[in-house]
């Protein structure tokens, strides 16, 4: 049962992915490109729902120092470089990484959003 939930966690986390990257492309559609491609986004949303799962605790808790000093605040250039990596892992890309940090508020936002509904669904 246990795998189950897993799989089934891993998959919202890439659907919600993909959902705050085709958002963030939206808003950013002068810096952010994906060639009109849903394969594209959908990719990429893998990339960074696996990136999150597996790279970001690291990152997160070597760079805690910088984390506690901003308070909290540091976690947005996290997700910012998050986006910027998989900018460069697939064929998504991003202008610059002013506009990964944009779109890793974006993504956040979203993934904010997507979470409250499922939380007050489960209710």
């Amino acid at each position: 049962m246990k795998k189950q939930g897993f799989i089934y966690r891993f998959l919202v986390r890439w659907l919600v992915c993909s959902l705050g990257l085709w958002v963030a492309a939206g808003l950013l559609n002068a810096h952010i490109s994906y060639n009109d491609s849903y394969a594209t986004i959908i990719w990429a949303g893998f990339a960074l729902a696996i990136v999150n799962a597996i790279l970001r605790p690291i990152i997160v808790v070597l760079s805690l120092p910088a984390i506690l000093a901003t308070l909290g605040l540091f976690t947005v250039v996290i997700n910012g470089f998050m986006v910027y990596l998989v900018d460069k892992l697939t064929p998504l890309h991003v202008d610059s990484f002013w506009i990964a940090i944009l779109a890793g508020m974006i993504i956040g936002l979203v993934n904010y959003l997507v979470t409250a509904i499922l939380e007050n669904s489960k209710s």
